[in-house]
């Protein structure tokens, strides 16, 4: 689908190679993951591919089709999206895709039916008529990527595609994702993101200061996985062990990360030997509390006390008491 063998690019006016003797291989029906810091060369690496920028020395085919010899044969079975999202924003998203569509001749029919697909896929219908300009930048993402795929590339191309993106619209390039590669094409792809890459892709490559150092299966290898991001920062000069550290173990062992060990431990130790009083140490039966008397209810007085209020009452008005 997409072989680079020996490539190297050197910047005009710069003594620094960009991209140095980088060699690979992708395979039809795979997500390949293109990894590296800021300046490694990845987007350069990208820009060779795709045709926009020239290189020094190497050879790039796709789909078959040297990307030198025959550019237009090669574009025709790629879709590109760029990091930056460039397009023309004075035109609406539908003028948009259509001059796309034109440039890779497809049909009147098709491009409509996929233009449709696309929009209620991105949940872009209610904005395709209006102007680019007027777009968010997830929206502006989106419209770049249903312009790469108007026309139905065998090799997809994507140079950071979830950067700036919503949960919801990076579910939505991943799932398109997938299911364009279940087609039998390939995606190839660069991100800073080593979750996603460890969650979507197949197999992976490791770019630093213009060389690919490593190239790994991630599908069906769970060590590979697991050991992504300390590999990753291993061969790009950044690893650092602190980085790594299980925090939440260190708690459940007692750890503080705000008092210094041994400070941690002898609060602990002092919590632990507290004596315990004999109320805390026996268990007490639950027992209601009786509730406080209101003011309107009194508890009944007894009758002795209710006939020495009545003879004092009686002797007032001068009557006698009557007998209970």
């Amino acid at each position: 689908m997409l072989k680079v063998k020996n490539l190297k690019k050197i910047y005009p006016k710069s003594d620094r190679v960009a991209v140095d003797d980088i060699s690979f291989e992708l395979r039809p029906g795979e997500i390949f993951g293109f990894l590296g810091q800021n300046g490694a060369g990845k987007s350069t690496t990208i820009k060779c591919l795709t045709g926009i920028l020239p290189f020094d020395s190497g050879t790039i085919e796709v789909c078959g089709y040297d990307i030198v010899k025959e550019p237009i044969k090669a574009k025709m079975n790629m879709g590109y999206v760029p990091d930056n999202h460039s397009v023309y924003e004075k035109l609406t998203g539908r003028e948009y895709v259509n001059y796309v569509a034109d440039l890779y001749k497809v049909p009147a029919d098709l491009r409509r039916e996929r233009l449709q697909k696309y929009c209620k896929l991105f949940r872009l219908e209610f904005a395709i008529d209006k102007q680019i300009k007027s777009y968010s930048h997830g929206m502006k993402q989106k419209i770049c990527i249903i312009a790469a795929l108007i026309h139905e590339p065998k090799l997809w191309v994507l140079d950071e595609p979830m950067m700036g993106l919503d949960p919801q619209s990076t579910a939505e390039i991943i799932a398109h994702m997938r299911e364009h590669c279940a087609k039998g094409n390939t995606v190839f792809f660069s991100s800073h993101n080593l979750d996603l890459v460890k969650k979507l892709c197949h197999r992976v490559a490791i770019v630093n200061e213009g060389h690919l150092i490593d190239l790994f299966d991630l599908a069906g290898n769970e060590e590979n996985k697991a050991n992504l991001e300390e590999r990753f920062f291993r061969i790009t000069g950044t690893y650092d062990a602190r980085l790594f550290e299980d925090y939440v173990a260190q708690e459940s062992a007692d750890m503080r990360p705000d008092l210094p060990v041994e400070e941690a431990r002898s609060e602990e130790s002092a919590e632990n030997s507290a004596p315990e009083s004999e109320e805390t140490a026996e268990e007490k039966p639950f027992e209601l509390e009786e509730a406080p008397e209101s003011a309107e209810e009194k508890p009944e007085q007894p009758k002795s006390a209710r006939k020495s209020r009545l003879s004092e009452r009686a002797e007032e008005i001068g009557k006698p008491t009557e007998k209970e």
